[in-house]
């Protein structure tokens, strides 16, 4: 199965567009809703932002609902939520079921109007399943209404490639390699190493912003306090995250391969870089991109210990004409059992922590990364997770963040100078 290439995007929902989703956010939906008859053929259709792993279950699932054709609707990342704010302003063109990425999910949260309260449906008594705080995530913001369940989530923790440490004469067994960076601080100091031993075509890192990202979200609060206030600008620990960002590029570490871009999937090919961060969904994009390296890539805990970068929800717009049935279907494509059977097909973590502790997931390794012990390092990272609250702009505070490190990367501004320009960008953010 080709592994899931969706995770790992910057949020980038245009201002006008976030404005038009928090104009619409009391309104109603079609409100059309029916349920189906006996035997009747029924067309449920998903929206999807890449490869969820999803289509081996639609078959399983049509065994038992032979009535009910599923018809997965996939685009990129950016274009899929853009696309459904603007559906949900208009009240048509929704999916029965889509799917939101984390940095989106309080956009649409605070959009209750627009969605099935699954409750209706008794999937509120899922609750108890999940962790805590990834179930908060897909209620309304008074917390009255199930609006979304959540598929899985990105417990951090960093790839690496063996050989160019080897090349570098740096340890490459993977407790040695946790041992070189237990801070971030440590991790530029092991990346110094690696750039004065000058091994050719790599460098140390794909590029900052991804790091500064890592770092944020290993904070107790990141760009927004619990008044859905942005502190992104006074908080002391993005302030932190984006001097230790800039410093990767001062000091010549930084490939300067943005991800998701062309050339940074070349770049995995090519081994253009000896870390990077990953999510349990990157180990699936990395054997993907990088198909000869199988061996050369390895797996150690992030500096830091813990942290968490995407995650999704699926949700039943209003304008569903079966949202009965599409309910049931985002109830099937969250079970227990299907988290489980996708993280071992395309490395998305469960966010239902009773499956931490199960064999076949604390056991699972992948060949690819040198039979890495990768279910027991994601759980780890999964149980160790202090998440922080996600504000409602929360994707255009780190597009205009990333704009900066991304300034300073190109050699356009200075550190100062970057950060100057955030702090005025910030200021437009309500």
């Amino acid at each position: 199965m080709t592994p899931r290439v969706r995770r790992f995007a910057v949020p980038l929902l245009t201002a006008s567009l976030l404005a038009l989703a928090t104009a619409c956010g009391g309104g109603g939906g079609t409100g059309s809703g029916t349920s189906a008859q006996p035997g009747e053929k029924i067309k449920l259709t998903i929206g999807l932002f890449g490869d969820f792993g999803f289509k081996p279950l639609y078959e399983e699932y049509k065994k038992t609902h032979p009535n009910i054709e599923i018809v997965e609707n996939v685009t990129q990342f950016n274009d899929h939520h853009n696309n459904l704010v603007k559906r949900l302003a208009t009240n048509a063109g929704a999916g029965d079921v889509e799917a939101v990425e984390v940095g989106y999910i309080s956009t649409f949260t605070a959009q209750p109007g627009k969605f099935v309260d699954l409750k209706q449906y008794g999937l509120d008594k899922r609750q108890g399943e999940y962790l805590d705080w990834k179930w908060q995530q897909g209620l309304s913001k008074d917390g009255q209404q199930v609006l979304g369940l959540g598929t899985d989530v990105g417990g951090l923790a960093m790839c690496y490639r063996k050989d160019l440490f080897e090349k570098a004469g740096l340890p490459s067994a993977r407790d040695e390699v946790a041992a070189l960076w237990p801070t971030w601080e440590k991790y530029i100091e092991t990346g110094k190493k690696f750039a004065a031993a000058d091994v050719p075509g790599a460098k140390f890192v794909d590029s900052p912003g991804e790091i500064f990202r890592a770092i944020v979200n290993q904070a107790p609060v990141g760009l927004y306090d619990a008044q859905d206030t942005v502190i992104a600008g006074t908080n002391p620990d993005v302030k932190k995250a984006w001097d230790l960002s800039n410093q990767i590029t001062l000091e010549g570490l930084s490939a300067k391969l943005a991800a998701f871009s062309p050339p940074w999937n070349t770049g995995f090919a090519k081994g253009s870089f000896a870390t990077v961060i990953c999510p349990a969904w990157m180990t699936g994009y990395i054997q993907e991109q990088a198909k000869d390296a199988s061996g050369k890539w390895d797996i150690a805990t992030v500096p830091g210990g813990s942290g968490n970068s995407g995650g999704s929800h699926l949700l039943v717009p209003k304008q569903s004409k079966h949202p009965k049935e599409a309910a049931e279907l985002v109830n099937f494509l969250t079970s227990k059992e299907n988290q489980a059977k996708v993280f071992k097909e395309e490395g998305t973590f469960p966010s239902i922590p009773s499956l931490y502790d199960d064999p076949s997931i604390q056991n699972f390794t992948k060949p690819f990364f040198g039979d890495a012990p990768i279910g027991k390092i994601y759980s780890e990272a999964a149980r160790s997770l202090k998440p922080q609250h996600l504000g409602p702009r929360e994707g255009d505070v780190r597009v205009v963040i990333g704009d900066g490190l991304g300034r300073v990367e190109q050699g356009k501004q200075t550190p100062d100078q970057a950060w100057a320009q955030v702090l005025e960008d910030l200021k437009k953010i309500k």
